[in-house]
């Protein structure tokens, strides 16, 4: 494991950095196919063409970054995080109380995310809500700049894009899944989405609502868990929709300008009628202060 699961200790001397980078995964790298053009994403998202890739070997992390790993990190360093600096984050709305849900503002678009006042990594539903059950699940309500200040703090960095993809498809060529091509093979759920009526009622038939631990489900075949699913992850590429139509094919790292970060993953929040970008090959983009209730990181390294 790349972070410790338990509750870190708090008063007095917090552990230092290298302490939560054990265990990260060694990947050859070499080339592979990356993106998909099998028309199941959104084309404004520029999943495609499908490209052969060449990448040097790196490090990355089996799994995000959880809450009691980000703890180390900010009581080492005393970081404050965007979200507690703005005073806000989006929460899905079905998780707060009827009070909160009149009282904080919808994104028109989303409505099904409102802007909560004191939501923020260590109370991810907002006031009244905390982590102290929830140490082994991903940290959320993390800007890019913030997982960023956490990945130069431990000595790494974020994956690129490609980096991560290749990672996530654990050795498997133009998968749909990290796993294969079927979303529940022999029934069994591989990965934390939304199951039921989005975004009215979640079955939980995989067994999380929300976010749930990092090393839940099986590991691809690299040793990778939750690329699909539970949170979106931060990668270190500006994000563009037709800069790699014709960009580097050998260590991309994604166009030199742009107000938006790549996004990998999906999270607990894709529905197979609203989002799949729970796909292997799925991307999107946001803006690097940006922050929400299903959005975290984990980290990468030079080999």
């Amino acid at each position: 494991m790349s972070v410790p699961l338990a509750a870190p200790v708090r008063a007095g001397g917090a552990a230092s950095a290298p302490a939560v980078r054990e265990g990260m995964i060694s990947l050859p790298g070499g080339a592979f196919l990356m993106g998909n053009e099998d028309g199941a994403g959104f084309p404004a998202d520029g999943e495609g063409p499908v490209r052969e890739v060449r990448l040097r070997p790196f490090r990355v992390d089996a799994h995000a970054v959880s809450n009691a790993g980000f703890a180390v990190f900010a009581d080492a360093t005393g970081h404050v995080t965007e979200a507690e600096r703005f005073g806000w984050s989006h929460v899905f709305a079905g998780f707060l109380s009827g009070a909160l849900r009149r009282d904080s503002p919808r994104v028109a678009q989303t409505p099904w995310w409102c802007g909560v006042k004191g939501a923020d990594w260590r109370h991810p539903e907002g006031p009244g809500s905390s982590i102290e059950d929830r140490w082994d699940h991903p940290v959320v309500h993390v800007s890019w700049n913030d997982a960023a200040a956490y990945a130069r703090w431990a000595g790494v960095r974020l994956p690129t894009e490609a980096e991560w993809e290749y990672a996530a498809r654990g050795g498997l060529e133009q998968r749909r899944y990290p796993w294969g091509d079927e979303l529940t093979p022999g029934g069994l759920h591989m990965c934390n989405i939304w199951q039921g009526a989005f975004p009215t009622k979640n079955t939980a038939e995989d067994g999380h609502r929300g976010t749930a631990p990092v090393d839940s489900f099986p590991p691809n075949g690299y040793g990778l868990r939750n690329v699909s699913g539970n949170v979106w992850e931060w990668c270190a590429d500006r994000f563009s929709s037709s800069f790699h139509l014709n960009g580097p094919r050998v260590d991309p790292t994604g166009p030199p300008s742009g107000d938006s970060r790549v996004l990998r993953g999906g999270s607990y929040m894709c529905h197979d009628s609203y989002c799949t970008r729970y796909r292997v090959a799925a991307r999107m983009g946001n803006t690097g202060d940006s922050s929400s209730g299903h959005t975290g990181f984990r980290c990468a390294a030079d080999a």
